[in-house]
């Protein structure tokens, strides 16, 4: 059978109509309280990344601060990578009032807020010291929050609904790192830099009422022990998929992106070599990057709905894949704006298709008892993975040359697809690791 006839029998290529019902379908979903709390809290979640990061550095920077010292404060962020160590105490303990999830959230909410208030009282140049602890206590406050949310998301959510919860949560962490990156550079612009915090510290305060309206999870039974709360969420994983499942699944969250991982560390460097300048790289890939991924992650919610977690891995890694030959064709043809507005736009696309597939994956292998755990520690090793495995990325361009290095990156997506057999094949499947659901 052809590969078009092969997409036609399994509904891939649909009539402009059935597009429209599905768009109606899904916008008719975003509606309902729960996703809409998704919405928010994903913004809640994303609104102090940048606070200690890139916005944090260029506050730094108009304040005269120096190179090294500004690559140092790229530590604040280690907390985010680290938080499966104290995810445990989510599971296993909640605060007096609102639910086993909630309670985080609210807590690491009004936290947030009062630090970031802190914050806008200092300036880096006259108390660098004090601002970095604080930025630091953001992080770890931040950092909890998201593992939090990731639990409440888990657990709120029906097995038809992983895909447009997971598309409709990533849209609102990213809704929050356009407010905390652009719209922020504006205001410091025309009011100040401690007026941007002052102004995120009451942003985030006004989120916990979100929280506090926002539906509450079915009630879980929690661990019984810290000790449980540590052991039990890997002995449940090991247990339920077996070892060399469980292992393949591993291996399969490290190495699904990391074609894309290769590609974007040297996508800036690249342009820069062929030609582009600053103004024009940060336009197209600030601008409509931003925007296409966004849009990729939304579409990514319709596929999931209609396909389901497992054919969605297997049609989003494929585009990721396909999607990095764009780069290839650019650096053939040499300097050209037109191929670089296509290359950002659909490379951009593809990676929120598959942001969107790879967090409804994530969240299909969480048991609700261990979900922030379990979450924790998978989304980590995606994080590792990618940061450990994309670091060859230079010394790869630099001896293969870019054309050669741009199709060495969509071949890197393929061992990650070839895993999806073992525990996500096409076909459907009865386990709860082969989680595929009906059209929304």
């Amino acid at each position: 059978m052809s590969f078009p006839a092969v997409l036609k029998s399994h509904s891939i290529l649909v009539s402009p109509i059935a597009l429209v019902d599905q768009a109606r379908s899904l916008f008719r979903l975003f509606q309902s309280p729960k996703m809409m709390a998704l919405m928010l809290l994903g913004f809640s979640s994303g609104l102090p990344l940048y606070l200690t990061a890139d916005t944090l550095q260029a506050w730094m920077t108009n304040q005269g601060l120096d190179l090294t010292t500004l690559g140092l404060i790229g530590l604040v962020s280690l907390p985010y990578s680290l938080k499966f160590l104290w995810s445990p105490l989510v599971d296993r303990f909640s605060w007096p009032v609102l639910g086993r999830r909630r309670s985080w959230i609210a807590a690491m909410q009004l936290g947030l807020a009062f630090a970031l208030a802190a914050m806008a009282m200092g300036n880096p140049r006259e108390n660098l010291q004090g601002i970095a602890v604080v930025a630091v206590i953001v992080a770890v406050l931040s950092a909890t929050q998201d593992i939090a949310f990731d639990a409440y998301r888990t657990d709120i959510l029906e097995v038809p609904e992983l895909g447009t919860g997971a598309a409709i949560g990533v849209f609102g962490y990213r809704i929050a790192l356009l407010v905390t990156s652009a719209l922020a550079f504006k205001f410091a612009e025309w009011r100040s830099w401690p007026e941007v915090y002052l102004a995120m510290a009451g942003l985030m305060l006004i989120l916990v009422g979100v929280t506090l309206w926002a539906p509450e999870p079915r009630a879980y039974e929690p661990p019984t022990s810290l000790k449980d709360a540590v052991q039990m969420p890997l002995v449940e994983f090991f247990t339920r998929s077996g070892i060399a499942q469980a292992f393949a699944i591993l291996l399969f969250i490290t190495l699904y992106k990391l074609g894309d991982t290769l590609a974007a560390r040297m996508a800036t460097p690249f342009l820069l070599k062929t030609g582009f300048s600053l103004g024009e790289i940060g336009d197209i890939k600030g601008g409509l990057g931003f925007v296409a991924t966004t849009l990729g992650v939304l579409a990514g919610g319709v596929l999931l709905g209609k396909f389901g977690v497992n054919r969605s891995l297997w049609i989003c890694g494929g585009l990721q894949a396909v999607s990095n030959l764009a780069y290839l064709l650019l650096a053939l043809a040499g300097k050209s704006y037109g191929l670089l507005v296509a290359t950002v736009a659909i490379e951009n696309g593809c990676v929120g298709l598959g942001a969107a597939a790879l967090v409804a994956f994530l969240m299909s292998l969480c048991d609700a008892r261990f979900s922030a755990t379990q979450y924790a520690l998978l989304s980590s090793l995606m994080s590792v993975g990618g940061i450990l495995l994309g670091s060859s990325s230079g010394a790869l361009a630099q001896v293969t040359g870019w054309p050669l290095f741009f199709g060495l990156t969509a071949l890197a997506a393929l061992p990650g697809l070839l895993l999806l057999p073992l525990f996500a094949p096409w076909t459907v499947g009865k386990s709860r690791l082969n989680v595929d659901s009906p059209s929304i």
